[in-house]
């Protein structure tokens, strides 16, 4: 079964915005424990700016592991 380009990025934008409340939370959690203070708005501006790294990491990593897959269908 091979999946579309569309349905690799919908995937991959589910999973990153998943991602973003988890990475906020944590951030929230976890920055205190080493001294560092943030406000809210800093910890969402980070969480975006991660996120969207995250979504075009996500996005070419699957369409990279999808043409490896079809590639070895062809042989």
């Amino acid at each position: 079964m091979n999946q579309s380009r569309l349905m690799s990025l919908v995937e991959a934008i589910t999973n990153v915005i998943v991602g973003y409340g988890v990475a906020v939370v944590t951030q929230i959690l976890i920055f205190p424990v080493f001294g560092l203070q943030t406000t809210l708005g800093q910890n969402l501006a980070m969480g975006g700016i991660f996120t969207i790294v995250s979504l075009f990491r996500s996005f070419l990593l699957r369409r990279l592991f999808e043409s490896r897959r079809v590639a070895g269908q062809r042989r």
